[in-house]
């Protein structure tokens, strides 16, 4: 264990009084209506586009010597998409990609569909609670090459990781040999610690709630193997992502951690 992951621990450790037991079912049951209203309060203007992702995900890259084009078209599934800041992107850079994409904000899916570069022909997207919505109603069976689990799984309660990894691959929506690409915030990110250091945020071991009600849970690379794992899937590979960031406004220097994973369907 590293020395910043040491102080890091103490830290937490400290933080033994989550919010009450009213206040945590309540965050957790209206979750959708929390995020729409986030979506309501920043339009398309809080996350930035994604360009990052076909460089970090090869799967998602165009292979120019590739000579049968049929062997790049990917159909594509995105979890969590808000405003189209992966799909968007993606979409510009790969034109053999079809995406179905899915957010439980109603809101965001209206973005989405508003947007100029929205075209059926090259994506679709919908409102779902991908803990709970059968994919398996909108999506065709066993077509799906790759999902896209960036940044939402932490926006779900632990309690609920399982029923997502069900709807994704016992739905039957993925192909046998189907990627799974994640990224999400990992244990002893900056803003975990600021969670645990401000006061009345934790919910449970590393959940915790936004002043706006929405959600993060941290992850591990243990527990999202085991989970992952346990449902089907097989670890291609799963590891930490630190990143030193600056706020030039606040000269200020924080560590952020991220958890970068890819697992394979069965």
């Amino acid at each position: 264990m590293t020395e910043r992951e040491a102080k890091a621990k103490e830290i937490l450790s400290k933080d033994t009084k989550p919010v009450g037991r009213f206040w945590a079912n309540k965050y957790k049951n209206e979750a959708a209506k929390n995020w729409d209203l986030f979506y309501k309060r920043n339009k398309t203007n809080f996350f930035k586009d994604r360009h990052w992702i076909s460089r970090e995900f090869e799967e998602l890259s165009v292979h120019e010597d590739e000579e049968d084009v049929s062997k790049q078209q990917k159909i594509v599934l995105e979890l969590g998409c808000g405003v189209g800041n992966f799909m968007f992107p993606i979409l510009d850079a790969n034109p053999f990609v079809f995406i179905y994409a899915c957010d439980f904000s109603k809101r965001a899916i209206q973005f989405v569909q508003n947007h100029e570069k929205y075209k059926e022909t090259r994506c679709h997207a919908f409102v779902a609670d991908i803990t709970k919505d059968p994919l398996s109603s909108l999506i065709y069976p066993n077509t799906v090459d790759l999902v896209s689990a960036i940044f939402v799984a932490s926006a779900i309660p632990p309690e609920m990781h399982s029923q997502m990894l069900e709807n994704i691959k016992e739905a039957s929506v993925m192909k046998p040999g189907g990627i799974v690409c994640f990224r999400d915030y990992a244990i002893y990110d900056e803003t975990q610690l600021r969670f645990s250091t401000s006061g009345n945020h934790k919910i449970e071991e590393n959940l915790y709630v936004r002043q706006d009600g929405t959600m993060s849970y941290f992850f591990s690379i243990e527990y999202l193997t085991q989970l992952f794992e346990t449902h089907g899937f097989k670890k291609i590979y799963a590891e930490y992502i630190e990143r030193e960031t600056t706020n030039r406004a606040q000269e200020l220097t924080v560590d952020r951690v991220f958890l970068q994973a890819k697992f394979v369907k069965l």
